[in-house]
């Protein structure tokens, strides 16, 4: 007596069935919706009518009135309406069943429409009503038991009549109890499930920013390198050997620092460990290769520590590298600089990072609104970590890039 979902139509056949196809010969037929109430009035119609025709073979009857007949008939039929109008289809079994028995001979048990009635009014949340209507039957059957001059039920079944209704409106609104926790239990998994997906989805684009920042930075440094040495060796190979040379090998040790660190970001994509072979992330233990590699290019780069020097969180270590890395990049790339100062100033709960240079002061127009490529990814990274970043242009000339990183106590 399963109530069908509301609002989906069914044929009647179980096209869920496991080992079964639809449409197949050997598929298995399962009512369901219209086509089981279907059954069910079918069913309760032939019930009642090979129980009257015992009754009457017993009794000696030769036939019942009509009227009678009609009311098994509609007491039956209605059931194909008791999920679409539960209350209008209790009250119809009700009325029946109350013509029926003072108006009739035999007795039939024309009272299970009315049970199979009540239990769907409770099924469908209908209790309160469903349990008047069982109470008023009740009600009139002891009143035409009392003033009858004939006993249909005596008391033990008066009792069990009455056991009846109460049980079948308790496993009704059972019923209906189950089928509002299977329908709650089944959105809260679905919420879990979206929930889920929700922050898988988070998680990969932060994952791709992140690797995006990586590849922006290792392969914009290493390259904005290279173009520099590359110029410089072109215009030193007829009238300045040496510095050629010394270009050359520059973009050499230039381009295998970009292989290596792209190999150890693309091992982050391959799930490869960080201190297999692609080595481990750089950080401020790097700096001075990094500085050394941008003296290579001719800007004179200085650095001043202040603080004790401390190791790091591993975050916030790639962080203060990379930025310093982009910096110095733009620097390279962006302004007429002869020389930068990198300070890094450790201090209580965090670090800071500055690199200031002496150039024109001028950053390319995306980068001084702080919506480039270069200083968006190192804001990005600052404030990742709960830190911020600063960047423009000096009262004095010059550019600075200030950046503060949470480093721990």
């Amino acid at each position: 007596m399963r109530a069908p979902e509301q609002g989906h139509e069914t044929n009647g056949w179980d096209t869920d069935a496991p080992g079964t196809t639809p449409g197949r010969a050997g598929a298995r037929w399962s009512p369901q919706g219209r086509s089981a109430d279907a059954l069910l009035a079918a069913g309760c119609l032939l019930a009642v009518v090979v129980s009257v025709l015992v009754l009457m073979r017993q009794e000696d009857r030769s036939h019942m009135p009509l009227f009678g007949w009609g009311l098994v008939v509609l007491s039956s039929g209605v059931l194909y309406f008791r999920h679409r109008h539960p209350i209008a289809v209790a009250v119809v079994t009700l009325l029946a069943c109350g013509l029926y028995y003072p108006l009739t001979e035999p007795d039939g048990p024309i009272v299970i429409t009315f049970v199979v009635a009540l239990y769907t009014a409770a099924a469908e949340g209908h209790v309160v009503i469903a349990s008047v209507l069982g109470a008023s039957a009740l009600g009139a059957i002891t009143f035409g038991e009392s003033r009858g001059r004939s006993q249909h039920l005596q008391d033990a079944a008066l009792y069990l009549l009455a056991g009846w209704f109460v049980a079948v409106i308790a496993i009704g609104g059972f019923a209906r109890n189950r089928r509002a926790y299977l329908r709650e239990a089944e959105r809260r998994a679905l919420a879990a499930e979206r929930g889920r997906e929700e922050e898988a989805r988070r998680r990969a684009i932060e994952e791709r920013l992140r690797i995006a920042r990586e590849l922006h930075d290792v392969l914009g440094h290493n390259i904005s390198l290279i173009n520099v040495q590359a110029t410089a060796a072109l215009h030193g190979l007829a009238r300045e050997p040496e510095r050629a040379e010394a270009a050359l090998s520059a973009i050499k040790q230039a381009s295998k620092e970009t292989l290596r660190e792209l190999r150890a970001t693309l091992g982050v994509l391959r799930q490869v460990d960080e201190d297999g072979p692609g080595g481990a992330a750089p950080g401020l233990g790097r700096l001075a290769a990094l500085t050394g590699g941008i003296a290579a290019a001719g800007l004179d780069v200085r650095t001043e520590v202040e603080g004790e020097p401390r190791a790091l969180p591993a975050e916030a270590d790639l962080a203060a590298y990379r930025i310093v890395q982009e910096a110095l990049t733009n620097v390279t790339r962006h302004s007429d600089a002869a020389s930068a100062v990198v300070r890094i100033r450790y201090c209580d709960g965090h670090v800071l990072v500055q690199v200031d240079d002496d150039g024109t002061g001028v950053a390319p127009a995306s980068a001084t609104l702080g919506t480039g490529s270069g200083i968006r990814g190192m804001r990005d990274r600052a404030e990742a970590l709960g830190g911020d970043l600063a960047a423009g242009a000096r009262p004095g000339g010059g550019f600075t890039v200030r950046a503060r990183l949470p480093a721990g106590h």
